[in-house]
């Protein structure tokens, strides 16, 4: 059955991909080229997930870009709310994951332009939105695959793609104006409020092992502000956001664009 693709919001200029192109490289790609600008966004044909990628020029230091990882997730948290069965809890995985009921269902990702404007803003960052919507690999048996979970298999069995992503693009277009309007604390005060661990007990994966502590929240540059146990210190240690995110979460425009020839 054929799918009639997704409608955007006004100020969005909506790009379509094949199902094996990945959206964020091509918006990055894109970008970097000056054939993309703010507004336009990228997104994928495939039907078992959702997947997009927006350019922003944000007029901010480049000390602010990672806000817009956070801004993503919250975004996709409204959008899936409106959409899932009141049963489906959603949590965000510090620094970009996506889970619902305890499972990874998503991601967000970030690439930033390694030049700044006369204004000493990046010339452009983009921000992606993964969602698995239904199982790759056909029906799982149940504790197949504990740790990933798709929307389908959590009972948001009427959501299509393109419903989908007609939801996060009008959600992310709310939170940008929030944000352009109130700045970052609406947005972190939100991710917290679906943040897994927060204010209680929480070990973090990190580049360098396994860290318990107490989840205190989140510094200015999105750094994870951990405060250890007393037998270990008793310190607050800051786990580095853009360290401790993955290479396909937080793409360098260079090796994204050389992938991508």
């Amino acid at each position: 059955m054929d799918l009639a693709d997704p409608t955007f919001p006004p100020l969005f200029t909506g790009h379509a991909t094949g199902e094996a192109e990945d959206p964020m490289r091509v918006a990055i790609r894109g970008a970097a080229e000056g054939r993309f600008s703010a507004g336009d966004l990228v997104w994928s044909r495939a039907r078992e997930r959702v997947s997009l990628a927006l350019v922003l020029e944000p007029e901010v230091p480049r000390s602010r870009a990672p806000e817009m990882l956070f801004l993503a997730m919250v975004a996709a948290g409204d959008a899936l709310g409106a959409l899932t069965p009141p049963e489906f809890a959603l949590t965000f995985e510090w620094p970009a994951g996506i889970r619902a009921n305890g499972a990874r269902v998503g991601r967000a990702r970030l690439a930033v332009s390694d030049l700044d404007d006369e204004s000493h803003a990046p010339l452009w960052l983009v921000i992606g939105l993964e969602l698995t919507l239904a199982p790759l690999s056909g029906p799982q048996e149940p504790g197949e695959t504990p740790d990933r979970t798709s929307l389908v298999d959590e009972g948001a069995v009427d959501i299509d793609r393109s419903g989908a992503l007609e939801a996060l693009s009008r959600h992310l277009l709310s939170w940008i104006h929030t944000w352009d309007v109130d700045g970052f604390a609406p947005v972190l005060e939100n991710w917290l409020f679906r943040a897994d661990g927060y204010r209680r007990s929480h070990a973090v994966e990190t580049a360098q092992g396994r860290v318990r502590g107490t989840f205190l929240g989140l510094d200015e540059q999105g750094n994870m502000l951990l405060k250890q146990e007393e037998s270990e210190g008793g310190g607050t240690l800051s786990l580095s956001l853009l360290a401790n995110l993955s290479p396909e979460e937080n793409l360098p425009p260079e090796e994204t664009e050389a992938a991508a020839r």
